[in-house]
């Protein structure tokens, strides 16, 4: 399910923590069916700025530095001819994963509009498109005083607030002890907290210069999708600055200055602050002691040899000499000696961007982080620290598993990051779901037996049954609708319907009569006739619905205008299209560039694509996409709906395959599995999962996972069928890659299995179409039970969702094996 706009004015409160005070949830008891919020987006409420002593598990020093490489194979080459043919091989079927969609200007009926209602904030103008969606974005939203996150550090304009009144850039990080929990529930086993949440406002220390004050500017620049500048400036047009390179997980956060007096300032308090001996030359070094026994290490890198003579004036400021420029560098150390080792060697350099390549070859993908750096230059320059997620340290390849390190440092909402010392990465995804196709699909068996498309003749009799009659529905009435998420669900669905009985059932006279009216139907969109069209916005440059444009309501269809959940909307629309193409070819030339379009404005694979940024939603270094656009918001970004986010990335698998695009479908194929490992790790969580609190794990799925916490409720409401149901729809091929069946089982076993659950049906109070989601969903671990639930002669059709069908539901617990 998509998430709605935030409210902006009531996103920030008094006390400048940044979290909405408690809402009452409105609950309701089936499926939203218009496109509009129901409720406000914080649920959770503030946490005070609280600040803990935690203590790491101490770390082996001889881990710190990276080892060298040795290649792996290689010796199981038993000829060089045999090397040599493989190569060439390798060559002609290895599949590069970014080549563009296309690089021409929107449709010509898409109409062109430069007056989005969001502000382009202080930002520099550049030549690339701007990335709206990205971990940066709350410093050129609303107040800009909300925080940036780059994992693990987080980053704040402090405009004047806290201790220490300052106007620099606040640096934190939270340790696992400091971290605040919701009540209890005691509905569920175990009793999990409802939510967690991290302290913001927690000002650690300050990189800020004496010249800043009540007058400073912050401006960004360069944009790009793992990477961003903040500058904060005196006063507006001043040559005098502190530019922050901002990439996803960099080691120190660094500053930059020029010609300022520095200024170290801490809200917390300078414990103690010594001048240390660096291993570089030109490098001065300070370690810092705070009162709330933190340690950190500071290194400076002047521009032109001069001594920032950093002196302890008070508790809150180190001030250094006027006129310096240099960089400085910040960073925690929980590990002693071998900790300050590590940075001592990586002091000098920083990252200032990343590109990344991707490829796939048979069924194995491969993806590659280069970033780029600055500081010191030449061979014996350091190689940048950057830190690794958890699901990154799953599937290093190559070299990069020998440049981890001890260093470890816990993250808000993903666990504890690794520290690896690198100018590159390589990830590989074994296995590609390169066989999934429309029918149904069974990850769990072996390639080529996976597809559950041949069904009994009993089946097929019950089904064409039901299908008959829902294939008559005036598709046109259900889909022009003043919402593209719900439109795009309904047209979905009818593709789905049309294909089981065409391809499944064995009925082309019925799919046709089906096909006709979907193809009228989606017609109103692809010639933009629907109630709000579809406008090219030249500003931040998208696609965006006009709604908001002609209601003045920024939360109309769920803040599609301010780019809010593109890939939840077009996903659906990507996929009644796939559909059709394949069982009408000739449809295809006709309305390629349009889907095409809406694929490019969620996710472009290609920097040379002008009109559009580099993957607008889905984040590679977290492996999953992030659904807020242009809101600006107290905990970051959030995914509310993992399994939509899956449904995207097979989306344009399939419109790939049926297109001939075969970049697009290796595209999918890798982020489907990349969506797998990341969904394991941090949206579902079994038994024993090490990313999130124990305290929560009980809950089974997210909810919402922010940047700073998460929340185990919907943006709708908190019943259990909307918070474990919006991690299943739309249940699909792609399900059983996304969904494993270990995890399903716990979940149901503990949620709604009445021959383990107190009560006798769980499942009986659970109104409308999120009752047929769970049983949907129960198929990807009991199909006889699903089907039967389907089957049965009183069903009531009010258990079927707007973006589902009876008739698929049947076919895809047949398909998986439950019919007789």
């Amino acid at each position: 399910m998509p998430a709605p706009t935030e409210p902006i004015p009531r996103a920030l409160s008094q006390s400048g923590l940044g979290h909405a005070l408690p809402e009452p949830l409105i609950i309701n008891t089936v499926l939203e069916t218009q496109g509009r919020p129901s409720v406000q987006p914080f649920p959770t409420p503030t946490v005070p700025a609280i600040a803990k002593l935690t203590t790491l598990p101490a770390w082996n020093a001889s881990t710190v530095s990276a080892k060298p490489y040795t290649a792996i194979g290689r010796s199981n080459l038993t000829s060089h001819t045999f090397a040599r043919r493989a190569a060439e091989q390798a060559m002609i079927d290895q599949t590069s994963a970014f080549q563009p969609v296309a690089t021409s200007p929107p449709p010509g009926q898409i109409p062109s509009r430069g007056d989005h209602p969001a502000p382009r904030l202080n930002i520099a103008p550049q030549n690339s498109p701007f990335s709206t969606n990205k971990f940066y974005a709350n410093f050129f939203l609303g107040s800009q005083g909300q925080g940036v996150w780059t994992h693990p550090y987080s980053l704040t304009w402090s405009k004047g607030l806290q201790n220490a009144q300052s106007w620099g850039m606040a640096i934190s990080h939270i340790d696992a002890d400091q971290r605040a929990f919701g009540p209890r529930n005691t509905a569920i086993p175990g009793s999990p907290a409802q939510y967690y949440i991290n302290p913001v406002a927690i000002q650690s220390i300050i990189l800020s210069a004496i010249e800043l004050g009540n007058s400073t500017v912050l401006t960004t620049d360069s944009l790009q999708a793992f990477s961003a500048n903040a500058n904060l400036l005196p006063q507006a047009g001043s040559s005098s600055k502190i530019t922050f390179p901002l990439v996803q997980g960099m080691g120190f956060v660094t500053g930059i200055y020029t010609n300022l007096q520095v200024a170290i300032q801490s809200s917390v308090f300078f414990r103690s602050v010594s001048v240390a001996a660096a291993s570089g030359n030109g490098i001065f070094k300070y370690q810092i002691v705070l009162e709330d026994g933190k340690s950190w290490l500071l290194f400076a890198i002047p521009a032109n040899g001069q001594d920032p003579q950093l002196s302890l004036v008070s508790k809150t400021l180190l001030r250094g000499v006027p006129n310096w420029s240099g960089f400085i560098q910040i960073a925690k150390n929980p590990a002693g000696a071998s900790g300050e080792n590590l940075y001592d060697n990586a002091a000098g350099v920083y990252p200032t961007g990343a590109t990344l390549t991707a490829s796939t070859f048979s069924q194995t993908g491969t993806y590659q982080f280069q970033w780029t750096k600055a500081g010191f230059t030449g061979r014996n320059a350091p190689q940048v620290v950057i830190f690794a997620l958890p699901h990154h340290i799953e599937c290093f390849a190559g070299p990069t598993p020998f440049a981890r390190t001890g260093l470890r440092l816990q993250t808000t909402t993903k666990g504890i990051a690794t520290a690896v010392i690198a100018d590159s990465w390589t990830l590989v995804e074994g296995n590609l779901p390169t066989d999934m196709g429309f029918a149904p699909w069974n990850g769990s068996l072996p390639q080529g037996s996976r597809s559950g498309k041949t069904l009994s003749p009993t089946a097929i009799n019950i089904i064409n049954s039901v299908a008959a009659s829902e294939i008559r529905q005036d598709m046109d009435n259900q889909t022009n609708l003043d919402s593209m998420y719900f439109s795009g669900k309904a047209l979905s669905k009818f593709a789905t319907l049309v294909y089981t009985v065409h391809d499944m059932c064995g009925e082309p006279d019925l799919a046709r009569l089906g096909l006709g009216q979907l193809k009228l139907a989606f017609a109103k969109f692809s010639t933009n006739q629907q109630k709000y069209p579809l406008v090219y916005d030249t500003a931040w440059k998208g696609v965006v619905s006009s709604g908001t444009y002609l209601t003045g309501d920024a939360s109309q269809d769920f803040g599609n205008t301010y780019y809010n959940d593109h890939h939840f909307h077009y996903g659906y629309f990507i996929h009644a299209a796939a559909i059709i193409a394949y069982l009408d070819p000739q449809w295809l030339q006709l309305n390629k560039d349009w889907v095409n379009i809406l694929v490019r404005d969620a996710a472009n694979p290609s920097t040379s694509d002008p009109y559009f940024p580099f993957f607008r939603m889905f984040d590679w270094y977290h492996g999953h996409s992030w659904a807020k656009g242009l809101f600006e918001s107290a905990d970051s970004k959030d995914e509310e709906s993992s399994s939509e986010d899956a449904f995207f990335a097979y989306a344009i698998k399939m419109w790939g395959r049926v297109t001939g695009d075969r970049s697009m479908e290796a595209r999918g194929n890798l982020m489907l599995s990349v969506l797998a490992r990341t969904l394991r790790n941090y949206f579902l969580l079994q038994d024993g999962n090490m990313n999130h609190p124990a305290e929560f794990v009980g809950n089974k799925v997210t909810g919402i996972l922010f940047e700073n916490k998460v929340d185990a409720t919907t943006y709708f409401g908190s019943n259990l069928e909307y918070v474990h149901g919006i991690h299943m729809l739309p249940l699909l091929p792609y399900s059983s890659l996304t969904r494993p069946s270990s995890f399903v089982s716990q979940e149901w076993t503990q949620f709604f299995d009445p021959s383990i659950s107190s009560v006798p049906d769980p499942t009986s109070s659970v109104q409308g179409g999120w009752k047929g989601i769970l049983y949907a969903n129960l198929a990807l671990i009991d199909a006889r039970r699903s089907w039967e639930f389907f089957a049965q002669r009183d069903f009531d059709m009010g258990w079927i969702d707007g973006g589902a069908s009876r008739t698929w539901y049947l076919a895809w617990a047949a398909g998986l094996g439950g019919a007789p």
